[in-house]
């Protein structure tokens, strides 16, 4: 069986800066599943052209929008760039143009060009669960999401609260405070387990 060997990282958006590269409906999509997850992303684009959608998205969150064609240029002071025009040679470009600037880049619907993929995300309060196909199927991390979405239960912000509180009154090492947690909540996950049977 092959192996997902990506490593899974929740990054702080609100202080990085993030180029979209694109204005049609590929670059819509994924300012619209970044600021669904992230709504204080710090998010600029460039393109020739912008869709109606685009714009208005763009500027209900005052995403910063330079009407042009793109030139390496833009990539300064970017820590993350998204590629998504439908010309592969642009996107090729920004590829190389982001790996000689050490920049993480994501050329969309081509893996190999990615320095990291958008998976499906869940996010319930304070808990976000991210689903990574490797690259290999959307669609399958979206099925997935969409699974995850009814299963975990809408009070689950208040069960994390409640342990946060509990944590904080723990004594002991790091150690002896994981083991009491592991301990508590275990018996959360058996209470369940009983409850469906």
């Amino acid at each position: 069986m092959e192996r997902n060997d990506l490593y899974p990282v929740f990054l702080k958006v609100s202080q990085l800066n993030i180029l979209i590269v694109g204005g049609g409906n590929v670059a819509e999509e994924k300012l619209t599943f970044l600021l669904k997850s992230s709504p204080n992303a710090k998010v600029e684009m460039v393109s020739p052209m912008y869709r109606e959608g685009t714009v208005a998205l763009a500027q209900k969150f005052n995403i910063k929008m330079h009407k042009a064609a793109y030139e390496s240029n833009f990539l300064l002071g970017n820590h993350m760039v998204i590629a998504t025009t439908d010309s592969i040679s642009v996107n090729e470009r920004v590829y190389h143009d982001c790996r000689k600037q050490n920049i993480l880049v994501n050329v969309a619907d081509n893996p190999p060009y990615c320095d990291f993929y958008m998976g499906g995300i869940v996010t319930k309060g304070n808990v976000k669960v991210a689903i990574s196909t490797n690259g290999k199927s959307p669609t399958t991390a979206k099925r997935l999401r969409q699974f995850f979405e009814d299963v975990i239960p809408e009070n689950i912000d208040d069960l994390v609260n409640n342990l946060n509180e509990f944590r904080k009154t723990i004594k002991g090492d790091f150690e002896e405070k994981v083991e009491t947690l592991n301990e508590f909540t275990k018996s959360l996950v058996e209470k369940k387990a009983k409850d469906e049977n």
